[in-house]
């Protein structure tokens, strides 16, 4: 039933309310596995999960809402069958593994609420400019549209080239301890999360056409927020220099996030 007088408030809710539904299903599904780890590729997953319930519920946003629909099931279903692709090779993640053994109490419901509850937290408030940027948005795609959905199609592009470029480097048995310095990634120690973080201003860009777009401003600045300081890029290389010695001059000459020519 599409409801044409919702809300901007009661499509945020039903939103909020499918991720979480999604989580807690995610979450039963992991207590049969005996493990979490396909949790990331439902990170990217759930962003569709959210255009799709708000085309359903709005569909009325034009030319905006048809772009911004298009580029988060490109994003998501390209990220999502990659992640869960890397999952069924390699197995639990090692961060998760050790988080469920340090929980104090329950394990599983500290999964329940520190991974699977707080990522459903997280999607939709990240997800805001897809949610916003098809409320109430009307006519042509301007400028402002325009710049964004090129900035969340290099993003794309970037995030895409670097994870095949990873996918390769590790298939070679040659390669293992060895750090990736070649193609992107002489240019960025993250070109996979750089990728992100443009696709994800760009979201913002074209959202920032409709009437509440301005508003999800607090979506972008958390992916950044998530992908420098949290769980990304901050986490991965405490874990890598600890494992690959000659990840320390890699960070020396390269780039910590925006693609830059090398040092030396």
């Amino acid at each position: 039933m599409v409801l044409e007088t919702i809300s901007v408030e009661m499509l945020l809710l039903y939103n909020l309310a499918a991720v979480m539904a999604m989580m807690l299903v995610l979450w039963g599904i992991s207590l049969v596995l005996g493990d979490v780890s396909f949790i990331d590729s439902f990170w990217a997953l759930g962003f569709v999960l959210v255009v799709c319930v708000t085309q359903m519920l709005f569909p009325f946003g034009g030319a905006h809402q048809s772009l911004l629909t298009t580029l988060v099931v490109v994003w998501g279903l390209r990220l999502g069958i990659y992640l869960f692709a890397r999952w069924l090779r390699e197995g639990p993640d090692g961060r998760y593994v050790a988080m469920r053994n340090k929980a104090k109490g329950n394990p599983h419901l500290m999964t329940l609420t520190k991974v699977f509850g707080l990522q459903g937290v997280l999607m939709w408030l990240v997800s805001l400019p897809v949610q916003l940027g098809a409320y109430g948005a009307t006519g042509d795609l301007g400028v402002l549209a325009l710049i964004g959905a090129a900035l969340a199609v290099i993003g794309i592009a970037f995030e895409s080239i670097g994870d095949w470029q990873l996918m390769r480097f590790k298939s070679d048995a040659a390669n293992k301890g060895q750090v990736l310095d070649t193609g992107l990634w002489r240019y960025t120690r993250h070109p996979n999360y750089f990728g992100d973080l443009c696709f994800w201003w760009g979201a913002y860009l074209i959202a920032c056409e409709a009437p509440y777009g301005w508003m999800s401003l607090p979506g972008p600045l958390m992916m950044s927020f998530l992908l420098i300081k949290w769980s990304g890029a901050a986490l991965l290389e405490r874990r890598v220099q600890r494992s690959r010695p000659a990840y320390a001059d890699y960070m020396r000459r390269t780039s910590a996030f925006l693609p830059w020519p090398p040092k030396g």
